[in-house]
């Protein structure tokens, strides 16, 4: 049996049982096996529906309580939707903070010939950058909003705590707000395109990110300019 790597932190108890991949790393229950093998860029398309149908953890596959934790970036709590569903609080935690791509800023993501043929990015925005910080946004609900082909979103309801990280390590004031900065351009190019108020209905979204974050109020147009 593999070993985990020496410096990842602690193994929630409901992921013991998950299998390792040959890095050392934990394969989280939603991955796609391709030829043996575990590809961690792939989610299961069979096992998004049974976590969203049968309220069980992304990454561990056993069954959530009352509370869900959404494993997001920053962006995801402006406009609080997410291409995946939620786990238990450990489990997100665990993820926010191993995670290679979560975890680490520098890190990018991989786009070679060996990506699987036919896999399909999630429903929804998705900003192809490393936001450099991971929240762990708890919640006792959320709303799916449908999506052909059979890639629903969630709309994750309020926030009842946000834990953020980078690096590893609980995030600072700044690395959030940067984070969100850096990443608004491209909601705000969707939100003029989608015009009928979206732009502000998108102010009042990271108005009330920012209040909950506890980071310095940012002004949309400002920002846009700014980048």
């Amino acid at each position: 049996m593999t070993a985990l790597r020496p410096e990842l932190p602690a193994l929630p108890e409901r992921m013991t049982k998950l299998p390792v991949s040959a890095r050392g790393y934990p394969v989280p229950w939603f991955v796609e096996w391709i030829d043996g093998e575990p590809e961690f860029r792939v989610m299961d398309g069979r096992k998004l529906v049974r976590a969203i149908r049968e309220h069980l953890c992304w990454v561990c596959g056993q069954r959530l309580g009352s509370y869900l934790a959404f494993t997001i970036g920053p962006m995801c709590a402006v406009n609080r939707i997410s291409a995946e569903p939620p786990s238990h609080r450990e489990c997100a935690v665990f993820s926010a903070c191993a995670c290679p791509f979560l975890s680490r800023p520098n890190m990018r993501r991989r786009h070679d010939d060996s990506y699987p043929e036919g896999a399909s990015k999630p429903g929804g925005i998705m900003l192809d950058r490393n936001p450099g910080v991971a929240l762990v946004w708890i919640t006792k609900h959320y709303t799916i909003i449908p999506q052909p082909p059979n890639s629903p979103l969630l709309r994750i309801g309020d926030a009842r705590e946000v834990l953020p990280f980078a690096r590893g390590l609980p995030a600072t004031t700044a690395e959030v707000h940067e984070s969100i900065v850096t990443g608004l351009p491209a909601l705000i190019a969707a939100a003029k395109t989608d015009g009928g108020g979206a732009m502000k209905e998108l102010t009042r979204y990271l108005k009330t990110a920012c209040a909950l974050l506890r980071i310095p109020p940012i002004d949309l147009e400002v920002a846009y300019v700014g980048r």
